[in-house]
This record gives C-alpha cells, structure tokens and sequence, in this order.
C-alpha cells in the first residue's frame, strides 16, 4: 500500500472476524440494526482492472464478489437493510447500457438491495424512463432485448426533494409515465419506515440540489430540485410525527477529501460539513455518495458515511435502538473493501452469462490500440491525458462533418468515466469497442455551433462555479487552444484574457469560433451557461461511436500532452 493508507479487508478470516463481533448479543432491552450501505454503483457488473487511487491499489468490486460480500455479512445480523445512496445505473459499461441497464437492476434486486436515493444518474435517459426502471415493462423503443421479461427494480427509489409539475413537462414524457392532471406533486417517496424486529427505522432519500447542472436539460423537464437540508428536516418531522425516531438519510450529495484512510474523515470538504450542520438533530445518519470519495466521519454528532464507487466498498453501519422509545442509542460505521478472495455469488454468474452473449459481438471489436495508458489523472491546471486524447479526437470527428468547420473542441470531465490502461512490454495495447465506449458510456451527441469570443471567456469563468459554492471543473481542451488561469483570484475574475489564444492567435471578443461539444454542455451542464447564445448547430455524432473511428485512424494513439491549460497559482 502507499501512501500510508489503512484498507479493511473483508476476505477470508477478515470477514469471519466482522460477522463474529457483529453476532454479539445486545444488551436487553435494545435492538441491533445493521445497515449496508453502496453508493455510485454506475452499473460495474464485473470487475474493474487495479488502478491508481487508495481503493484502487487492491483488487476489489465486481457483483458477483459485491453480492458474497453482502450476503456474509448480512448472515451476521437478521436485522439488516441494504441500501444505496443512488447512481446505480447511467454513466455505465456496455453490458450495462446495451440493455438501458435493466441487467444492472436485475443484479442489484438479486444482491438484496431495498431502498436507494435518487442519483442524477439514474435520470440520464429520462425520469419517465426511472419511473419504466421502478416498475418494469420492455423498452418502449427496443423492446425486451434479452427475450425475457424485465420486472422492474426490487428497491424503492426515495427522494424527498424533487418534485414534478406536470404542466412544465413534455406531453410525451408524461405518457410514457402514465402521469394523468395537472398538479404539482413530488416525483418519488420522500421517506419510507421499515419495521425491523420491533423498532421502526425512517429512511429519507435526497439528491444534491445541483443535479440540474449536471444533468442533460431534456431528462429532467418538468423537475423542480429542492434544498437538500430543508426538504430532509421537512420529512424528519413527518417521521417524528408518526412515532419514528431512528433516521437515516440516504443522499446523493457528498464531500471531497485528501486523505487516504477509506475509514478517515481527515480532509472533508467544508460544503459537506456544512450542509450536516443544518440538518435536524432528529437525523442519526447521512449515508451519502456522488462524489465517490470514501470515508467515515462523525459530524455534528452524526455519523456521515460514503463507500468509493463501482462496488468496490461497502460501508457497514451498526445502530442499537432502545425498544422502549426507538431512539438510537449508539452507532459505528466501517468501510470494508469488496475483495475477490470470496467465492463468487452463483446467481450473479448465471446472471451475467445470460446476458454476455448478446452484448459480445459488439464489445469485443478491436478499434485500434494505444501507445501506453490514457488516464483521468489531472496534473495540476485540471488538464488529463486522457482528457487531451478525447477533446482531439472530437475535434477530428467534428472536421471531417460537412459544413462543421470546428475551430476547436471541449468535452467536460465528468463526461470521462474510466481510464485506458496499457499492458506490460511497452507493445501497443489492443483497445475494444467496450472499452472505448466505457471511457464516454452517455450516447451525448457531439454538436458544432458557433460562439463568440466573449462567450467563450465567459465560459470559461464559469468552470470555477459561482462565489460561495465553488466547485472546479475544468473542461477538457483540444490541441491548438491554451489559455491560463489565477485560481488565487476571485470567481469571476480568474481567467488571463490575454493568454486565452487559438492556434497562437488571442481570441477576439466579438469574434466568431465554431465550438465543438455535447448537447450537455450546451444545454450549460456544469453551469457553463455562456454557451446558450450559440448559434448554427451541425449534428456531428454520439461521443464514442466518434471516439471509436479515431482509434481506427490514429492508432496507436498516445497520451496527450497536457500542456494546453496552465495554472499561474
């Protein structure tokens, strides 16, 4: 291990050891629940390849493995519910996203899974679309493609601050959802109550208040996203109101930090502190996600929870309620890495072998190979060489569209979802279509629009957010546009307009640059709002349809040289 990380492993004796101390016997008169929690899920069906970060450097994830995990631990407490902080599906591989992820909510019903919050990306194709996931049904489009049933999510989706008005939403949207009249009303539970050997636990879901600006404008019309903190206290009061007074909150909202301890809290974000702070004091836990950080703190009295990403970490949390008032009484939480030293889950591996053959001849497609490995490791200006790779070869895809004539081309970080990794001898590596679609799994169309010079300084203000809720996200650039930014002045005033330059030329205010990126951004994802004023739009293509034919013309390609952002301080 490096960096002086401490990991809890839960393979073999290790995991004998957590199910023996859990089986402890509870004083009288108190009951011990368990709480498994996930979060990020983003339909990592199998395991991911050992990577870089503090969770990657150990072999962990894959549901087959997440599924033995949670079985053994669960056999050591019967009052166990498992749960998930949202993004179970959206932004996921192609196992996944060839069948509009219903094999993902297949396996997570098969690996018990029984409340989730809302994540922004469960909404990636539509809330009309979540709501077809919840209940099941075929594809209204392609159908049953497996040529078997789907029956819906086995969880319930939760989200206490979001609601739907029907009269700003699509008419279309609207059918596929079966919603009939015109009122406002909230577009999933707020809460629910579990009755677990005689005490009742109160569940309330949340998503961050943000989603909009990271959400494609057309999947959410009609939503309306509320204060996180507000809308939480509001359904603790509801549950105070029916007698319940163990809480937990389930939110898709979390926190950065710099340490390496997946048990630690050291280094958490001050935002996440801070919204913590305002929740009621009726709360007990905050299991929270997006971020996929890990860590395990206590805050205001609370424990606040978050368990990485793709499966590779569960976050066993442990409440004592007392059976006379069912308040909570004492509370622990850990992190335990899903390590594949288990015995795969058997019903997970029939699962997936049900559906691999369809989705094989596609996948295995060699596109062409890399040099060594592309990865989403920013350097210091926020610039990848993956990130470089990307906005390039959009750029290419956009050159070579009649009547586009891109002048460069930005794709946002978020957009790029996994790395590119080399294999050992210093040959070119063969990539897949599988893998290349992984690294742009959203199917966002690439669009050409014209902008000017002002808008684009505009834009490019706004990656660092807005003053007091700051949040960097460096958009990623293609080769022949550099510019440098000042991340010691204030929002607003950062970026050196007299660096910001094309092909060595400085950008003109009132100029005119044809523009090369997603619908998303131009629907002004990432609060990049300046870009609502272009105008001209040529359809280019899907993300890694494109990203898959530059691989077949510039193969092996290289890293890119992350030398088109530079940070002064």
């Amino acid at each position: 291990m490096t960096r002086g990380a401490r990991i809890v492993l839960a393979g073999g004796a290790a995991l004998a050891g957590i199910v023996a101390v859990a089986a402890l016997v509870q004083p009288s008169g108190t009951v011990d629940v368990q709480v498994l929690a996930i979060n990020d899920f983003h339909g990592a069906l199998e395991p991911a390849p050992v990577g870089t970060g503090p969770v990657d450097e150990v072999e962990a994830g894959g549901v087959e493995y997440l599924a033995t995990h949670l079985a053994r631990l669960k056999a050591a407490n019967p009052n166990t519910v498992i749960v998930s902080a949202g993004d179970n599906i959206g932004a996921t591989p192609l196992l996944s996203s060839l069948f509009h992820d219903e094999v993902t909510i297949e396996a997570l019903n098969l690996a018990g899974l029984q409340l989730s919050a809302l994540g922004n990306h469960d909404l990636d194709e539509g809330w009309w679309e979540l709501y077809r996931i919840q209940r099941g049904g075929c594809h209204p489009e392609d159908g049953c493609q497996d040529g078997t049933p789907y029956t819906g999510a086995a969880f319930t989706y939760l989200a206490a601050n979001v609601t739907l008005d029907p009269r700003r939403a699509d008419p279309a949207s609207l059918a596929r959802a079966g919603i009939r009249g015109a009122d406002p009303r909230p577009l999933l539970p707020p809460y629910v109550v579990r009755e677990i050997d005689g005490v009742r636990v109160g569940f309330i879901g949340l998503i961050l208040q943000e989603a909009p600006s990271v959400t494609l404008a057309s999947s959410i019309r009609g939503l309306t996203f509320l204060p996180e903190a507000d809308a939480a206290n509001t359904a603790a009061r509801a549950l105070r109101g029916e007698g319940v007074r163990a809480i937990v909150v389930l939110m898709h909202e979390g926190g950065d930090r710099s340490g390496a301890d997946v048990n630690g809290c050291d280094g958490i974000s001050g935002d996440l502190v801070d919204l913590v702070n305002r929740l009621s004091r009726d709360i007990d836990v905050v299991v929270s996600g997006h971020s996929h950080q890990a860590y395990n703190c206590t805050i205001d009295g609370r424990l606040v929870t978050s368990a990485a990403d793709n499966g590779r970490l569960i976050t066993d949390i442990d409440l004592r309620i007392r059976r006379s008032d069912g308040a909570v009484v004492a509370r622990s939480a850990q992190n335990v890495i899903v390590t594949r030293d288990v015995e795969k889950d058997r019903r997970q591996t029939a699962l997936l072998e049900h559906y691999r053959p369809f989705a094989r001849t596609m996948s295995g497609r060699i596109v062409g190979s890399i040099a060594a490995s592309l990865t989403r490791e920013a350097n210091a200006a926020g610039e990848s060489a993956l990130g470089d790779v990307v906005a390039d070869a959009l750029l290419d895809a956009a050159t070579r569209t009649p009547g586009a004539s891109p002048d460069l081309a930005m794709w946002n970080p978020g957009g790029i979802r996994t790395d590119l990794f080399a294999g050992p001898g210093g040959r070119p590596t063969p990539v897949t279509y599988e893998a290349v679609f992984s690294v742009l799994p959203f199917g966002n169309e690439l669009i050409v629009k014209s902008i000017t010079g002002e808008a684009l300084l505009e834009m490019l203000e706004q990656q660092f957010g807005a003053p007091g809720a700051e949040r960097v996200r460096i958009v990623q650039v293609s080769e022949g546009f550099t510019y440098a930014y000042d991340a010691s002045r204030p929002i607003g005033q950062r970026i050196d307009r007299a660096s910001v330059r094309l092909h060595g030329k400085p950008i003109v205010p009132m100029g005119q640059y044809r523009l090369a990126t997603s619908d998303y951004l131009w629907d002004g994802g990432d609060g990049l709002r300046a870009l609502g004023a272009a105008t001209d739009a040529v359809m280019v293509g899907t993300d890694h349809d494109l990203f898959a034919g530059y691989f077949s013309r510039h193969s092996p390609v290289r890293p890119g040289p992350q030398n088109r952002i530079r940070r002064i301080r």
